[in-house]
């Protein structure tokens, strides 16, 4: 199967213009289905019919090769998404999360894998999100890199409205129809997205958007942000530029930088109309244009006072200097991440205080970790500091509220969390392309 899609990959970038006929048999093949299943996670969550996979593995072989007879001959119906609400990090409001069936993320995950060898080869390098060998740490490094290194004194911020729930599938369609010949195909994708969604025991039909929690649901806003957002961009409106342009995108949330204000303005007007022909819409309280650069730090400086900030993808950007003067972009964790993580995490020490002690801290060890994995980058290090030191002061105040007597002093404390391997902060990735860093410097 792998050579397959490396064949697939290959035909796709040698021949650009080329619509796909035949690739539903890739699908449709037993040891596909298998190896999709298999990629699930363990105790994933089940679906509207309440299968696990370890109830859909008993009899792998059997249901496998039923599902691959139904999708032979058309005859595989999906089930609704059960939608469920989960909070939204940073702030109290809740976001709705759509959960397949078992069966129905195997279909979507060789669905994914057979189409998405094609768009590999059409996506653009400035698309990072949900894409093979391409992080947010990439999507960072880069827009930091550009900055410092090209002609950017101007930052376009930008979000699309409820993007998700609000892809047209009309033009969606028209969009996949570009490279995908086999009607077989596109009549599947057709009947994953109008599957409808379960809430409170009623079922409503889609008739817009694709369910976030979906595993076909990234590919898919990726192909539409690709015609949408990313080709007009790189082909039509940067060419139209004097000065420097250039776009950053991880799923919906994207940058542009610019070399002069005009276009940066102009690029603003243009895109929300661009947007409103694909039926979308900006989110007109979270796009704003900004100075940022070089430039931004003298006149701020000239001022007396600061350079605005912006975020992306979890981190503030702003404008600061190396120890030589020069300009450098600076990243810290966001306000917004920060407390609505301390929060979650508040919440889960109080919903687990009365498990073992051993067991609660080496759960906070793999949720601190998870974090600094993620945060410790360069010129993060007081951020995560910080955030480390209010977890443990949540730790040791909830602990101690576990009964009317103190269950610890601080050094009993410590010394527990030493004999758990507290992490401790380390650079994870450097992302300053000015300076090497040993491994122990953030």
């Amino acid at each position: 199967m792998e050579n397959d899609l490396l064949r697939i990959r290959k035909k796709a970038e040698g021949e650009p213009e080329l619509r796909f006929t035949t690739l539903y048999h890739h699908v449709t093949r037993r040891e596909n289905l298998t190896a999709c299943f298999n990629e699930i996670e363990p105790g994933a969550a089940p679906g509207v019919d309440g299968v696990t996979k370890d109830k859909y593995g008993e009899q792998l072989e059997r249901n496998v090769n039923q599902l691959s007879e139904r999708l032979a001959r058309m005859g595989y119906r999906p089930q609704p998404v059960r939608r469920v609400w989960i909070p939204k990090p940073g702030t109290t409001k809740k976001r709705p999360l759509g959960v397949p069936a078992i069966e129905d993320k195997v279909v979507q995950a060789a669905l994914t894998r057979v189409i998405g060898a094609i768009y590999e080869a059409d996506f653009l390098d400035c698309s990072y999100g949900y894409r093979p060998g391409r992080s947010q740490h990439d999507a960072l490094a880069a827009l930091g890199r550009t900055i410092q290194r090209q002609k950017v004194s101007w930052v376009v911020e930008a979000d699309i409205r409820g993007f998700f729930d609000h892809v047209n599938h009309e033009w969606l369609m028209k969009f996949l129809e570009q490279r995908i010949g086999d009607p077989r195909i596109l009549r599947l994708i057709v009947r994953l997205l109008k599957g409808g969604v379960m809430e409170d025991g009623l079922i409503t039909a889609s008739e817009e958007g694709t369910p976030q929690g979906a595993i076909l649901s990234p590919l898919l806003s990726n192909v539409y942000l690709h015609y949408t957002l990313d080709l007009w961009f790189e082909r039509r409106y940067k060419k139209s530029c004097r000065g420097e342009a250039y776009l950053f995108r991880y799923a919906d949330d994207f940058v542009a930088c610019f070399q002069y204000r005009n276009e940066a303005e102009r690029f603003m007007n243009d895109l929300k109309e661009r947007l409103e022909e694909f039926q979308l819409e900006l989110e007109d309280s979270k796009t704003r244009l900004l100075q940022f650069g070089r430039f931004a730090l003298q006149d701020a400086a000239q001022a007396g006072g600061k350079p605005a900030t912006f975020d992306f993808l979890g981190f503030t950007h702003g404008c600061g200097q190396t120890r030589q003067g020069s300009f450098k972009v600076q990243r810290r964790t966001s306000t917004k991440k920060f407390r609505g993580k301390l929060r979650d995490l508040k919440n889960w020490i109080k919903a687990n205080r009365t498990q073992k002690t051993h067991v609660l801290l080496r759960g906070a060890k793999v949720r601190l970790q998870g974090w600094l994995n993620y945060y410790a980058i360069t010129d993060n290090y007081r951020s995560c500091e910080a955030f480390r030191s209010q977890f443990q002061r949540l730790l040791f105040k909830w602990l101690n509220r576990r009964s009317q007597r103190n269950s610890y002093t601080l050094p009993e404390f410590w010394s527990a969390l030493r004999w758990v391997g507290w992490p401790s902060i380390h650079l994870h990735r450097n992302l300053d392309p000015f300076r090497r860093v040993g491994p122990n410097e953030c």
